[in-house]
């Protein structure tokens, strides 16, 4: 009888650290490497890990000298952090040695976590905590899993974590992002998560250009062009010295050979090829496309970059023609005129609802949509950060500030959008300087400079009920009056009355061929979505990183916390008999697959004659 995973790791521990034999094959090898790292740096197994978190003025300045880091991570910070909530887990990010800059996440499990010193200001480096999924990625620099027992210290075996290394474009770990739960759930999906969590965050540190690099943005499938997928492949003077885990990836190379690799052991073109024709043929015959980036070009990146500085593309769904019903349109529209008179417009509703995704409809419908859109998330923004981040400052002005200073991300919106996400929960100390900028259009930068005269569109959101906290004085007053001049609320999803309607629109353009069946359709349907679009789509874009293209997605594919759990009533059946129920069915699966008849005969578990016979095609 094969033993449960808890009782061959508590096996392995004791021949490992009681009797000092090696249990082969009983835990990962490289769990095996760390324990015996460990012991030779001097820790002892049966000792109490003494972790205190540093102070918070010393955590601010930890977070200020990973401010980019922290500020390209954010918006999967935040996408990921509903998932976990909904999963009693947490996401953490840490920097290249381990400190834990941010952690979010199940409220409950963060308590949990802190008992054990996993949280902020906290180094969990494998010297100093011994094997853990953040200290051993670090080390390993790769992909780490490390459940329960297998944590060298015993109190962390309460713990289930999986992280994965960022790497800066010259393959250099910046930090980690690291997904735990309970060890007594099994987390299917985190590692996969994180993985691509990792990868948009690496694509990111690209969106500048490199300084007199030549940027080769490739793939062989033509649809990951201009996505985290692509690879982005950076030489100088004809040597790789910069690039991404999937450029690496597509070529069979290590973070290692950046700086060794050259141009014409990978390809047998030369690099004009892809400017003139956008493709390029590699040593081994394949054909891949893509663009080389000019300078001219990276400057328009950046451009663009600078306009969506935070948490942007978190909640990436299609257009709003595709999330919003005909009602709630006619709201849209509504509000865009007030826009259009200069009048700032508040966003009410759940986290994950769509505010953001609201926001960039009003923005794209309006007479900016050709300007900056600058999202800022309250709420993300560290509090020593906060104000830095809004209003800019001068060269000098706090430790880790840039050489040449910073704009602010407000005169980023000059011309544009400025959407404030998750207002309510902007610290009460920074509200009067928010309110004196948007009443007299003017600021001052931080440590000096001369007062700068703003043009933007105001669009706040908040999932706070904001009369209960201007009645408890979280937020004042004055403030909620100049940015409420026209309130629009965004339904839940489990409000919306055709769930499946809005699952399939959200899956179609996410699927390549992949198919639901009708019973995870269903589930789908019927689940309560406490994280909303946010979690749905997370939930979508996990099926899709879970299974190859064309495949048949059954419903015990679907993530543990749609099973068992509260079901949404159905919305009701069409009236009519057993028969024309049939049909109904079929007519809608043959609509959904765009009339695919091989599609939707698999989709309804059918073969494609019946659909044939049944409707006549």
């Amino acid at each position: 009888m094969a033993l449960a995973p808890q009782q061959r790791v508590g096996n392995a521990r004791r021949s490992f650290f009681e009797r000092g034999t090696l249990p082969v094959g009983t835990v990962p090898d490289t769990i095996l490497q760390s324990w015996r790292r460990c012991q030779r740096s001097g820790l002892a197994v049966d000792a109490q890990p003494q972790l205190e978190p540093i102070g918070g003025q010393n955590l601010r300045a930890l977070r200020e000298s990973h401010e980019r880091l922290w500020r390209l991570a954010r918006a999967e910070i935040d996408g990921l952090g509903a998932h976990a909530a909904s999963t009693d887990s947490i996401v953490l990010l840490t920097d290249a040695d381990g400190w834990i800059l941010n952690a979010e996440g199940n409220a409950g499990f963060l308590d949990k976590a802190g008992r054990v010193a996993l949280m902020p200001g906290v180094c969990w480096s494998e010297a100093a905590v011994g094997t853990n999924a953040i200290g051993t990625a670090i080390v390993e620099g790769r992909a780490m899993e490390v459940r329960g027992g297998e944590h060298f210290f015993a109190p962390h075996g309460i713990l289930s974590c999986s992280a994965m290394p960022i790497h800066d474009p010259y393959g250099h770990v910046a930090g980690v992002l690291d997904i735990t739960g309970p060890a007594s759930v099994q987390q299917m999906h985190a590692l996969g998560l994180a993985r691509l969590a990792a990868n948009r965050i690496e694509h990111r540190f690209f969106e500048d250009g490199l300084a007199e690099c030549e940027l080769l943005r490739l793939h062989h499938d033509p649809a990951l062009l201009d996505t985290p997928g692509e690879g982005v492949l950076g030489f100088r003077n004809g040597r790789l010295v910069a690039a991404n885990g999937v450029g690496l990836r597509l070529f069979g190379l290590e973070h290692g050979d950046i700086g060794r690799a050259s141009y014409e052991a990978l390809f047998d073109a030369p690099l004009s090829r892809m400017r003139d024709d956008g493709l390029l043929q590699d040593r081994s015959g394949r054909v891949l496309r893509g663009r080389l980036d000019s300078a001219s070009a990276r400057q328009r990146v950046h451009a663009t970059a600078v306009a969506l500085p935070s948490s942007q593309r978190a909640v990436q769904v299609p257009a709003s023609a595709t999330v919003f019903d005909a009602q709630q349109r006619e709201q849209l529209a509504r509000a865009g005129r007030v826009l259009e008179a200069g009048l700032p417009v508040l966003l009410q509703g759940e986290t994950g609802t769509g505010k953001e995704v609201a926001a960039r409809a009003l923005h794209a419908q309006g007479s900016r949509a050709g300007k900056p859109f600058v999202a800022v998330n309250c709420a993300a923004l560290p509090e020593g950060l906060i104000e830095a981040e809004l209003f800019g400052y001068e060269e000098g002005a706090f430790t880790g500030a840039r050489r040449q200073g910073s704009q602010g991300l407000l005169r980023q919106a000059q011309g544009g959008v400025l959407f404030l996400d998750e207002i309510g929960d902007m610290p009460l100390a920074l509200q009067p300087r928010l309110l004196r900028v948007l009443q007299d259009r003017e600021l001052s930068p931080l440590g000096g400079g001369k007062p700068v005269k703003l043009d933007f569109t105001l669009i706040c959101a908040t999932h706070c009920d904001l009369q209960q906290a201007m009645a408890e004085g979280r937020f004042r007053s004055d403030l909620y009056y100049r940015i409420a001049d026209h309130i629009l609320r965004l339904p839940t999803v489990r409000d919306n009355g055709d769930r499946a309607a809005l699952i399939e629109a959200l899956w179609q353009p996410l699927a390549q061929g992949r198919v639901l069946c009708i019973e995870a359709e269903q589930a789908l349907a019927a689940y309560e979505w406490p994280g909303n679009l946010r979690q749905l789509v997370a939930c979508l874009r996990t099926l899709v990183a879970l299974t190859d293209a064309d495949a048949r997605i059954a419903v015990d594919m679907l993530p543990e916390y749609l099973h068992d759990a509260p079901r949404l009533s159905p919305a009701p059946l069409a009236e009519g008999n057993l028969q024309e129920l049939t049909l109904d069915a079929m007519r809608h699966a043959l609509d959904a697959c765009d009339g695919n008849v091989s599609q939707a005969a698999k989709r309804l578990g059918v073969n494609r004659s019946t659909l044939y016979r049944r409707l006549k095609l």
